[in-house]
């Protein structure tokens, strides 16, 4: 049905390699692409094994706008699936654009000399997309991606208004290090340690980082794996939801972490081992936090010894028929299992499976346009269904309102 490019050979771009593979029907042609080479031959060889499907791998710098045309160019991909660091979303876009082809990605774009994210940069886009008949689908994850689409399924099926939404998310995994990131441990970094806001009544709030005095979080009962400290972070999903969800007064973000992390961040933050400034060492210029990168576990390493699930979903309180009603909508994930399929840890799983299934809607001509889209502003259904089928089933129980101050 459609050829696909994908660029980033991390641990999510693994995991949408192999689920594309899976669905031949849909992907009649996989071009999986990186800086690193080899990393595209270790999948190759990990999906030809598992499935007995070859697919086609090439070297690319993604941030060179002119050598990722030319890639596009000499596949003929319909899309390009974009897992590459969150740095290279605009030089993507600007070769999708030069090339003609639709785009894809999971992660919205962060310059590299600050910590901070937000939609704007990729926003801006929107006329230019129009004008070529182009499609591009921004923060196609969890979370952001399915956690957006939650938000949708309940706007168009279960409220007439939705008022609060509180998006939690829980690794209760263990992987059997003394400290590591679930994904690239810049990006990790650089967003949990930002200062914290949150949307509330039309202002954004803004509160301490989780390892300041005066950083919120409370003990919140996860299905399945029961009672975790999860704080209050920031999270590009709740920029997007609050212009897409209307009646909406208040949304935040949760995570958890368990104090041996907490305790290996402070002392790393303390040292100054996470800052994203240049500093001297022997004569030359180093970023502490991209020295740290190459020092901690390769996140790709983590996942065959990795046990324990995730669980990941939104509260949400709202009107249906002149009556408020919550209703918890939320995924379990598990770690072994998401390695015996596709010899990833959850995390990355619960990142590439919803990416392919975007990839899939766009094919399908199930989500259709011409500019950039959050993926809120399409249609939740036919993807809701698809979670089912492709490896992340979810549920929904009613539940108890969040209170509004911890």
């Amino acid at each position: 049905m459609g050829r696909v490019l994908i660029i980033g050979a991390g641990g999510a771009g693994s995991v949408v390699a192999h689920k594309c593979a899976q669905v031949r029907e849909v992907f009649d042609g996989i071009l999986l692409a990186s800086r690193t080479l080899s990393k595209c031959e270790k999948i190759r060889g990990q999906i030809e094994k598992k499935t007995g499907r070859e697919i086609q791998i090439a070297k690319v710098d993604a941030d060179d706008v002119r050598q990722t045309i030319a890639l596009i160019d000499r596949f003929k991909p319909a899309l390009v699936i974009n897992v590459a660091l969150p740095y290279q979303d605009l030089t993507i876009m600007e070769a999708c654009l030069a090339a003609g082809v639709n785009y894809l990605d999971t992660a919205n774009y962060e310059p590299p000399d600050e910590a901070h994210f937000e939609y704007r940069w990729q926003w801006a886009y929107e006329d230019r997309f129009k004008q070529k008949g182009l499609m591009a689908v921004l923060g196609w994850g969890f979370d952001p991606g399915v956690t957006n689409l939650f938000a949708a399924y309940a706007q168009k099926n279960l409220f007439d208004e939705i008022h609060a939404i509180d998006i939690l998310d829980c690794n209760a995994g263990d992987h059997g290090r003394a400290f590591a990131t679930n994904f690239n441990p810049e990006i990790n970094l650089r967003e949990i340690t930002q200062v914290v806001r949150h949307w509330e009544e039309g202002n954004w709030i803004e509160t301490p980082a989780i390892l300041e005095p005066g950083s919120v979080h409370f003990s919140f009962n996860y299905p399945v794996v029961g009672s975790r400290e999860s704080y209050l972070l920031y999270h590009e999903e709740l920029e997007s939801l609050v212009r897409n969800i209307r009646g909406l007064k208040r949304i935040r973000f949760w995570m958890t972490f368990s104090e041996n992390y907490l305790m290996h961040l402070r002392v790393l933050q303390n040292v100054g081992m996470t800052r994203i400034d240049e500093v001297e060492h022997d004569g030359k210029k180093i970023i502490p936090i991209q020295f740290l990168k190459s020092l901690l576990p390769d996140p790709t390493s983590l996942a065959e010894n990795y046990t324990g699930k995730t669980v990941i979903g939104n509260i949400m309180t709202g009107i249906e028929a002149g009556l408020e009603k919550t209703l918890y909508l939320y995924n379990v994930c598990d770690h072994a299992q998401s390695y015996r399929e596709v010899g990833a840890q959850a995390v990355s799983y619960t990142t590439g499976v919803p990416a392919m299934i975007g990839a899939m809607m766009m094919l399908q001509g199930a989500w259709k346009g011409t500019g950039v889209f959050n993926v809120e502003q399409l249609d939740p259904d036919p993807f809701m269904e698809a979670l089912n089928l492709y490896g992340l089933p979810w549920r929904m129980v009613e539940h108890e309102r969040l209170p509004d101050k911890f």
